[in-house]
């Protein structure tokens, strides 16, 4: 939902913020609120002017009429508010059908005043304009507000004159100072209303005094979607349930995922203790899931509406169906059993088979609760790689102990329902149908123009180009005129794509292909945050390339036939995308798929569109169909989806629906009941959809190749009046089955926000019901739920094939077309060894993973670098000694001045203006047995001598004879006089800590030896790491002999000096460039040149 409910504290807050900064003149609004955590102590300190004034007190919990319902407390002192307060907080209180406990409370100092002195401003939002209300008297008996109350209309995009509030809102107010106060007053108020994206605010009443203006009572909505603009202003919103739905936990854990997740997770708890609980997916689907169960009877035992859609992640779908298993085997047992429905229409682009593998992983989890709880689970989904997810839900179900039936899109979407609620027998068996994307076998390229040539007779006429008439006259008059009623796709239709949308790209492509056009409907795309190149895609088995363009307007000059515009922006790029593109005349229609858009921004592409005769789909939207012409973006879902409902062809039957998901449903239910669909489009969930019911049922309507017409609403909004009124007056003329979703709403005790913005009933008129009745009585078809929705379509049809108005015609086969390999993988279908094997990490779900163990783990336990070092490196978690070790080595290793070679060379390439990385890396190519790799050498040749038993003295005699140097042994400036103190560090707490460490013993004794021939031939950082390193791995229990042999033989000691040293390296970078150190030249007087005397 876009627009939210704030309380009345959270809005006066906001106002004493910003009112007054556009010349409002009005008091700053003094207020305290209480809940049962408040400390009145407290309180009374940081408000004194609590104890010295009376005072007024009211619940604060979205509650209409309080005074009316006698929930105010006036002149009140201090105490008596306490006690006021103490009698009401916590308990329940009924409030028309709704019972509910107050717990929130807004204490402010009484204002004495007259009744003359009480106002009445109210301004709201619509699609065309801001109404301003005012009325001169105000207060609790103000009585129809609508029906008193003067209103003034501020269209989308022009400025409030101050003229018109005094002239036209403010006739009643006789006196001149106040009447230009007042103005003011409703001139910042709209200033403030428009600024921070408010889209409701109420004052009633306005208290207008000699010497100031008061806000009382207020009720406000906010724009939610604008957060990401208006967060600074706003501050951090708490946006209360509506009286009667208490906030709970659950909800807000997955508002949280919601919040952090590119898909749309939505939960709202109905009935705790509810046997009916769902988990759905889609924002349309979850509606009519609801509806289902209410028209059915279970309205008081349905639990939750809540819905998951957009592609959520496996791991997302175990978060969320684990949240609804908990709340369901958490409440109190029922006698009857509970249900749990998981159904969804057919998904455009969520794979089916890896969200339905996270809820598994939920009900397995919660497997001995729903068998204690008596749980039966009926599951109905389609989309693509349903029939895998299907496949494996069976598989799961036999396992699980507890009835799992399962249905694909054989069966109706919500017969589920039926069978959950005893209403509908279950099938013992259901007739599944099977259908993927054709395969394009050798040949098949060469059939494609033999097939279309077959094919062209049939189904030219049926493709709806440009030669149709326009019906009649009446029907062009909605909006622009005849800009509407044009046809916007035929099979020419030329798009660009904004945004890197590859996969939409490439659905877009085969849908051409297999509708048999000529060239591939899109012709470029258009992505700011890369340079011009092109990208490659499929045209059926050829690859083909696709200029990607920087800039919109290269895009568009260089491709003068385009004229369809899909936007893929983020909700934030939308807006100022789509107005790029309004600039330029040959674009006649955008699709805008982005959901959260804020509405004024959204109102305001609605104006320039209309202004310039553009047709707007979305925002929010998935998009829209033509069959057999062109589709938007992920429309009608994956290849197979389109072959099974036959939208590679066009049909008789167009439709317009709100939601998106419910759009590729349409298209299955018409499929099965008709010859098929002509175009199908979805206007999108928002409050403004940019274009509207009518738009397109006109334009529907002036097609002569469409013969009946499907409307799929809901609840929230007067569109569906405009179709009634159409219908009586004879502008639609042709049969309109329509239905609308959201029956349910009037049957929950509190307001429920469905999935989509717009979704929300603002008054009777706006209902569900109200609506399906105002259609039926306008002589539309409307069924009597949205469960017979295709037998009354098919009944329809049935009539005007019977009346010969519909003629259908002989299928052609569509032509075949390949799978894509990653797809093809998806399902099952093929294999391919991996190029890559990898098992110490992995990215790929919810949280990055190291040796088994999830990062946020890794933080929480505080393993340390040593911990990470000790997962990544050895798989393992090993002893906490160990992990100490490894950093101590890091600490010691991490730098040994700047002559060493290493750092030498880094500060060399740094000075000759080389970037980070080469730096480092220069330095890290001088590692090797004579600088700082030696550890790996050390390791090997003390481990041989200790496992074969050598004396240390036979050790270093054996080394001398055959002329190799001990490695580990000896450094420049150390001796036995003057230790390393690196050393020390390292040998004390080697001995102190492991468990044993024979071979650095081994190695000390031959220390002894050494020094003994020459003070400096000590054992150096290198021996001793290295010695040590291979006792932690011989002795520590965490590695057999094998392994610990294996480490050594691999060269993983020399990694610890690598890692270490990389510090010092990035160290003496950075100190170059922080020290401005120009390029290195090495001074002659260093150098000896020794030149050959015949060339002197």
């Amino acid at each position: 939902m876009s627009a939210k409910a704030i309380t009345e504290a959270t809005g006066k807050d906001i106002l004493n913020r910003h009112l007054n900064a556009h010349g409002a003149g009005a008091a700053t609004c003094r207020f305290a609120t209480v809940n049962a955590d408040t400390d009145w102590s407290k309180l009374s300190v940081d408000h004194p002017w609590l104890l010295t004034t009376p005072l007024v007190v009211k619940p604060d919990q979205l509650i209409k009429r309080r005074g009316k319902l006698g929930l105010i407390g006036v002149k009140k002192s201090f105490e008596q508010v306490k006690q006021w307060i103490g009698e009401r907080i916590n308990k329940d209180q009924k409030i028309g059908n709704a019972v509910g406990k107050l717990r929130n409370f807004i204490i402010e100092p009484f204002l004495p005043h007259t009744d003359a002195e009480e106002m009445y401003v109210c301004i709201y939002s619509h699609r065309s304009a801001d109404t301003i209300l005012f009325y001169h008297q105000g207060g609790v008996d103000i009585g129809d507000v609508d029906a008193k109350a003067v209103k003034l209309d501020v269209p989308v995009n022009s400025e409030l004159s101050l003229a018109d509030v005094k002239s036209k809102l403010l006739k009643e107010v006789k006196d001149a100072a106040q009447k230009e106060r007042i103005a003011k007053f409703i001139g910042a108020l709209y200033a403030t209303f428009v600024d921070l994206y408010f889209t409701y605010l109420e004052i009633n009443p306005l208290v207008v005094t000699a010497d100031n203006l008061y806000i009382l009572d207020l009720a406000a909505k906010l724009d939610s979607t604008a957060d990401f603009i208006c967060r600074p202003k706003w501050g951090e919103i708490d946006y209360p349930p509506p009286f009667g739905r208490d906030a709970y936990p659950e909800e807000a854990y997955i508002a949280d995922l919601d919040a952090k997740s590119g898909a749309s997770l939505k939960l709202t708890i109905l009935n705790r203790n509810g046997r009916i609980w769902t988990m759905v997916a889609g924002g349309g689907a979850s509606v009519i899931y609801s509806d289902t169960i209410c028209d059915l009877g279970g309205a008081s035992e349905l639990a939750n509406y809540g819905e998951y859609s957009g592609a959520p992640s496996e791991q997302q779908t175990y978060e969320y169906a684990k949240t609804i298993l908990n709340l369901m085997t958490s409440s109190p047992k029922h006698p009857d059993g509970k249900v749990l429905i998981t159904g969804g229409g057919i998904a455009n682009f969520t794979n089916v088979a890896a969200t339905f593998q996270g809820i598994i992983t939920a009900l397995r989890e919660f497997q001995p609760k729903l068998v204690e709880h008596n749980v039966s689970i009926f599951v109905r989904r389609a989309g693509p790689n349903y029939q895998e997810g299907l496949r494996r839900m069976r598989d799961f179900g036999g396992t699980l102990g507890i009835p799992l039936h399962v249905f694909g899109p054989e069966t109706h979407m919500t017969s589920i329902c039926g069978m959950a609620l005893g209403k509908r027998p279950i099938p013992k068996v259901a007739s599944v149908e099977f259908s993927t994307a054709n395969f394009l076998l050798p040949g098949g390229q060469q059939a494609q123009a033999d097939l279309k040539a077959a094919s062209d007779a049939s189904s030219s006429d049926a493709l709806g180009t440009d030669e149709a008439d326009n019906g009649s006259s009446a029907s062009g008059q909605h909006r622009n005129g005849s800009s509407l009623t044009r046809k916007f796709f035929s099979n020419t239709t030329k798009a660009i794509v904004w945004g890197m949308q590859q996969r939409a790209v490439q659905s877009m492509l085969d849908f051409d292909f297999i509708c048999r056009r000529d060239e591939p409907s899109v012709v470029a795309m258009v992505y700011p945050f890369t340079g011009d190149h092109k990208q490659k895609y499929y045209w059926g088995h050829k690859e083909i390339l696709i200029p990607v363009y920087k800039k919109m307007s290269d895009a568009i000059h260089k491709n003068k036939e385009v004229d369809v515009l899909v936007n893929f922006a983020s909700l934030r790029s939308a807006y100022e995308s789509t107005l790029e593109v309004l600039e330029f005349p040959q674009i006649r229609t955008v699709a805008i798929i982005a959901e959260g858009i804020p509405e004024n921004m959204t109102r305001k592409l609605i104006f320039e569109a209309d202004k310039k005769g553009v047709a707007i789909i979305g925002p929010a939207t998935v998009g829209g169909v033509k069959p057999g012409c062109f589709k938007i973006g992920n429309t009608g879902g994956m290849l197979d989806n389109i072959l099974h409902s036959k939208l590679y062809r066009p049909g008789s039957v167009a439709y317009v629906s709100r939601s998106g998901g419910m759009s590729n449903e349409l298209n299955n239910i018409i499929s099965k009941a008709t010859d098929g669909v002509i175009e199908g489009i979805a206007i999108g969930g928002d409050r403004y959809p940019g274009s509207t019911f009518m738009d397109h049922i006109l334009r529907y309507q002036a097609d002569p190749e469409t013969k009946l017409i499907v409307l799929l609403g809901e609840v929230g909004g007067t569109e569906e009046y405009e179709v009634c009124a159409a219908l009586q007056d004879g502008r639609i003329t042709k049969p309109l089955v329509a239905w609308c979703i959201g029956t349910c709403a009037s049957m929950f005790t509190s307001e429920v926000q469905f999935g989509h913005a717009g979704s929300c009933a603002n008054s009777d008129r706006e209902t569900a019901t109200a609506k399906n009745k105002a259609l039926r009585e306008a002589r539309a078809y409307v069924p009597d739920s949205f469960d017979t929705l295709g037998e009354l379509i098919h009944h329809v049809y049935s009539e005007l094939v019977k009346t010969g108005r519909v003629v259908p015609k002989e299928e052609v086969p569509p032509p075949t077309v390949p799978m894509d390999y990653s797809w093809a993988r998806e399902l099952g279908l093929i294999r391919k060894p991996a190029s890559f094997m990898t098992s110490i990490c992995d990215e790929r779900g919810q949280e990055l993973i190291y040796a088994g163990m999830p990062i946020s783990e890794v933080l929480s336990k505080e393993v340390g670098i040593g911990g990470v070092i000790s997962l990544l490196w050895f798989q393992r978690c090993l002893p906490s000694y160990v992990c100490k070790f490894f950093e101590m080595c890091l600490m010691v290793t991490a730098d040994h001045g700047p002559a060493v070679s290493g750092a030498h060379n880094t500060i060399v390439c740094a000075r000759a203006g080389k970037d980070l990385v080469s730096s480092v890396v220069s330095g890290l190519l001088t590692i090797g047995d004579r600088f700082g790799g030696a550890l790996d050498g050390s390791a090997r040749q003390f481990s041989e001598a200790y496992d074969t038993n050598l004396h240390p003295m036979e050790f270093v005699n054996k080394m001398r004879k055959e002329g190799k140097l001990i490695l580990g042994i000896g450094h420049r400036v150390k001796s036995i006089n003057n230790p390393d103190v690196r050393v020390k560090i390292i040998k004390e707490f080697v001995l102190e800590n492991f468990p044993a460490c024979p071979l650095l013993r081994y190695a000390l004794e031959v220390e002894k030896i050494t020094t003994n021939k020459k003070p400096n031939l000590i054992l150096n950082v290198d021996g001793v790491i290295a010695t040590a390193f291979v006792d932690m791995l011989r002795n520590s229990g965490s590695f057999t002999s094998e392994e610990a042999q294996e480490y050594i033989n691999v060269g993983a000691i020399n990694s610890l000096f690598v890692l270490g040293r990389s510090i010092g390296f990035i160290g003496h970078y950075m100190d170059q460039k922080r020290l401005k150190q120009g390029l290195y030249r090495h001074p002659w007087d260093d150098i000896s040149y020794v030149i050959p005397e015949q060339y002197n």
